[in-house]
């Protein structure tokens, strides 16, 4: 499959067709990862981070009041020596 490639103002860009998004898997996001490898652009799922919904799942569970320490508080010898 050919696709024309657009002036874009000073940049370039290029329309692609919903099948091909779909098979990707890219269809219906607003970002992706792109990358260039030998010589190919390749586009692919957004990488999500690792702790990504870990605020809202706390944020859950302090509002159902099960968020209280498992091992309570405790600190280490040295950490009076850092910068807080």
């Amino acid at each position: 499959m050919e696709i024309a490639i657009r002036t874009i103002g000073n940049s370039k860009g290029v329309v692609l067709p919903k099948p091909l998004l779909a098979q990707a898997g890219l269809e219906g996001l607003s970002t992706a990862s792109i990358e260039v490898v030998n010589g190919a652009i390749i586009l692919r799922k957004p990488v999500q981070s690792q702790r990504m919904g870990w605020a809202e799942a706390a944020a859950q569970l302090a509002t159902q009041e099960q968020d209280a320490l498992l091992l309570g508080e405790f600190g280490n010898a040295d950490d009076s020596e850092l910068d807080w």
